[in-house]
């Protein structure tokens, strides 16, 4: 059914992290797919100036430590060590995502999402953007 599934990980969501990783792996088991775990760090060039000393450590601190993450969460996934891949990368979560799964031919997206509120209606702001932007299935868990 799937051969490929892409999962965004908000780091700092881990009740959105896990719910959607749980949906993500029973479905990789069942359709054999490969699932490839990806968070977007914001871009630290956005929020510092060009000239502020420690941008690149702080920037490799936060890769180091998503990658840490990401790893550990492979792990609990039970699939086999070639069916899990997980990469970081700079940027919106809703560009870098949409990206990466053009790169990697991704033929599912499962994403997870917030209760709603009055601002993003239905979705969270994240969630909503890259279905709405998505050229291939995108299965919204909550």
């Amino acid at each position: 059914m799937y051969t490929m599934i892409l999962v965004p990980i908000d780091l700092e969501e881990e009740g959105l992290t896990q719910n959607a990783l749980q949906h993500a792996v029973q479905l990789a088991k069942a359709s054999d797919a490969t699932l490839h775990l990806f968070h977007a760090l914001p871009d630290a060039s956005a929020f510092m100036s060009a000239y502020s000393f420690g941008i690149k450590e702080f920037e490799n601190q936060a890769v180091v430590k998503a990658n840490e993450v990401l790893k550990a969460l492979v792990a609990k996934t039970g699939l086999p060590a070639e069916r899990v891949h997980y990469s970081v990368s700079f940027g919106s979560p809703r560009d870098e995502t949409l990206q990466l799964a053009q790169e990697i031919g991704a033929d599912l997206i499962v994403v997870g999402s917030r209760r709603p509120n009055v601002k993003t209606y239905l979705l969270g702001s994240n969630a909503a953007a890259i279905v709405r932007h998505a050229t291939t299935t995108v299965l919204v868990v909550r």
